[in-house]
């Protein structure tokens, strides 16, 4: 509500829940799961985008934070860990 008042980003509800979803994941080691929110995250601001459904700021922190959650996956995923036993 008061995000003018303090120079903040207003949320998206449905980007918030994804980055939700992606850390839930995350931390639970679910690697295929949290790629898969990882893609539907990226959908979505595209779509919201494309739709003017984000402001300039809210694109911009959105897609900031999209490259923050790639860099963090990068390699998260089950066919690229080894194995402990090799």
């Amino acid at each position: 509500m008061l995000e003018w008042l303090f120079g903040g980003v207003k949320k998206n509800e449905e980007l918030e829940h994804l980055t939700e979803r992606i850390q839930n994941n995350v931390e639970n080691n679910y690697k295929d799961a949290a790629q898969e929110y990882l893609v539907e995250y990226e959908k979505k601001l595209e779509e919201l985008t494309q739709s003017g459904k984000l402001n300039e700021k809210q694109q911009d922190y959105y897609s900031s934070r999209l490259q923050d959650l790639k860099n963090n996956l990068k390699g998260f995923t089950h066919k690229d860990q080894k194995p402990y036993w090799t």
